[in-house]
């Protein structure tokens, strides 16, 4: 009995050494699925970069909002099960009067997903429509306040480079 006791204690140490692999934890500088890197220039002036002021950038059906303040480049997440995502770009978001601006974008694009680890699971790279992969609506604003927009990457693999120019 003491024999059988050994053995299956030797065992269920094996298996429990066995089970854990080095790959369950996803290191930190993994690479994970990049956002959209969105810089902004006088439209005036195209070569000056120009930060933005009091930037909200909010799903159109949602309330939640991310927030940019006196910068000239943002990051942006791209949704990883749709090929369209809409974000409406509200400038001098927290004015009170009629000064702030809100014009919405929509983002085409085509999904890939890519295996990392199975610690990490999957990343999602995307490729812009080549033609409609940036689209200011004008639908509901005559006043919009980007005047014109350069795609300077159609993939979006990381985060290290410009996707998109934003002129205003």
């Amino acid at each position: 009995m003491k024999r059988y006791l050994k053995l299956f204690l030797v065992l269920s140490l094996a298996v429990f050494c066995t089970d854990c692999e080095k790959d369950d934890i996803c290191a930190p500088g993994t690479p994970t699925t990049p956002r959209l890197v969105i810089e902004f220039y006088n439209n005036e002036n195209p070569a000056i970069l120009r930060n933005v002021t009091d930037l909200r950038v909010k799903n159109p059906n949602q309330e939640t909002f991310m927030s940019f303040t006196n910068t000239s480049k943002i990051e942006i997440p791209l949704r990883t099960f749709e090929d369209i995502t809409v974000y409406e770009f509200i400038l001098n978001a927290t004015a009170t009067d009629a000064s702030n601006n809100r014009d919405t974008i929509q983002i085409n694009y085509t999904r890939n997903d890519i295996y990392v680890s199975r610690a990490c699971g999957f990343k999602t790279h995307f490729e812009l429509n080549p033609t409609v992969g940036f689209v200011v609506d004008d639908t509901n604003d005559t006043n919009l306040w980007i005047k014109a927009q350069n795609i300077l990457k159609n993939n979006i693999d990381n985060e290290n480079e410009v996707h998109i120019k934003l002129f205003f």
